[in-house]
């Protein structure tokens, strides 16, 4: 079943001009799936049945796998053999009639004003490695964009001059503004911060560590964790957390809500929408706080 896994990845990076990290996501749910059937004698694709699809996913269920987890490997999994089917590998698709379990919608985590600024003061400018983060995280909460797109910004996407960076991917690009507060943290950056941390190494990478490559994923979790706890905020935030938090505060200032859409490089208005209510429950709460007599 490898085989058909990699044949299978090959069509999706090729044809289908899926992003790396969704490869390596199809890739890594598929073959634990063929994991689980191997150790059951199921080791062909024409050999699976919708039984024995339908038990891998009972055994996620017991071992304790999150409801968003099964949902993306049940996705994963649909896709893989509609391909099988397609190709002719197989005449029925058994993964067809499987249902994921329902998804229970987390409110996400905004911050107020107040809790970004406290965060985004945090880094000490006079630091190199501290005038970066500040630079990202300006940056970040400036533009609203997916950590993804922050980490993989080069120095050709960003114009100073205007207030622009330009966020790309397979498919399509998006310009998106920022403001002075984001322009003079990068400028910061560039002419002081960045070329003490290349140490005379030349990365067309916007923002990299020591040995010139691009900040990880992982890195700037770590950043916002601890400027998140230097800044005594409680909440569990993540870089999406400035994400939220930027389409938040825009709507309820009175953006329009197209326009948030495009700034944050939503395809579906309708996840732009689910902001709405956040930002108005924000007002009622500070509403709430300032006139009751017991508040």
């Amino acid at each position: 079943m490898q085989s058909a896994i990699e044949e299978f990845i090959t069509y999706l990076r090729d044809v289908k001009k899926l992003s790396k990290n969704t490869e390596v996501s199809y890739r890594r749910d598929l073959q634990q799936m063929a994991a689980y059937l191997d150790d059951r004698g199921v080791k062909e694709v024409p050999k699976v049945t919708k039984t024995v699809l339908n038990s891998y996913i009972l055994f996620l269920e017991r071992e304790g796998k999150a409801t968003t987890t099964i949902s993306r490997v049940l996705a994963s999994m649909k896709a893989f053999f509609h391909y099988e089917q397609g190709i002719g590998i197989i005449r029925r698709d058994p993964s067809e009639l499987l249902r994921a379990p329902k998804v229970e919608k987390k409110i996400p985590t905004i911050l107020s004003v107040d809790e970004v600024s406290s965060l985004l003061s945090q880094p000490d400018s006079r630091i190199p490695k501290e005038a970066r983060d500040k630079a990202m995280l300006e940056l970040l909460y400036a533009t609203g964009i997916r950590v993804s797109e922050l980490i993989r910004l080069k120095l050709e996407d960003v114009n100073l001059s205007i207030g622009f960076i330009t966020c790309r991917d397979e498919k399509k690009e998006r310009t998106v503004p920022f403001g002075r507060v984001a322009r003079q943290a990068l400028v910061e950056y560039l002419e002081q911060a960045r070329p003490v941390l290349l140490k005379g190494k030349s990365s067309e990478w916007l923002f990299t560590n020591c040995s010139g490559k691009p900040m990880s994923r992982q890195g700037f979790w770590k950043i916002v964790k601890y400027y998140g706890e230097k800044a005594g905020i409680q909440a569990d935030i993540t870089p999406h957390t400035l994400r939220h938090s930027f389409a938040a505060h825009l709507l309820r200032n009175g953006a329009d809500i197209r326009a948030v859409q495009t700034l944050l490089g939503h395809s579906d208005m309708a996840t732009t929408q689910a902001y709405v209510a956040y930002s108005q429950m924000d007002a009622v709460r500070e509403a709430y706080a300032g006139a009751h007599p017991r508040k």
